[in-house]
């Protein structure tokens, strides 16, 4: 089922510049930064192409300014849903759909990853 551009926008996007780990199924790794983040996909770029359909795992990290607490890692299995061409620069603008996620354990509090875990999968 194909979604007009209306109905695939129904999220919020947050133009938000994170350190992010894309790792391509392959095995590639890749170091670079969001474009912009909502609760369904993300927006980030390349320095090559990637198939629509690749699939993915993006770790992002959310600094204390956004959780208004320690910084929290989220890692999750996403899916290349479009590719930009990369015109005018080598980069190559790629959005992918969440399909998965899991917090990361960090030197911070596990009980407030665990909350926000159960919050967020509506436990």
């Amino acid at each position: 089922m194909q979604l007009n551009s209306q109905e695939r926008r129904m999220m919020r996007r947050f133009d938000m510049r994170l350190p992010a780990i894309v790792r391509l199924e392959g095995a590639d790794e890749f170091h670079t930064e969001t474009q912009n983040v909502s609760a369904r996909g993300v927006y980030f770029y390349l320095d090559r192409a990637v198939e629509a359909g690749t699939k993915l795992e993006v770790t992002l990290t959310f600094p204390p300014h956004i959780t208004l607490t320690d910084a929290v890692r989220v890692r999750f299995d996403a899916r290349v849903i479009r590719v930009e061409s990369p015109l005018p620069s080598a980069r190559v603008g790629t959005a992918a759909m969440i399909e998965d996620y899991e917090f990361l354990r960090s030197n911070g509090a596990p009980d407030l990853l665990s909350a926000l875990q159960k919050e967020m999968k509506g436990e």
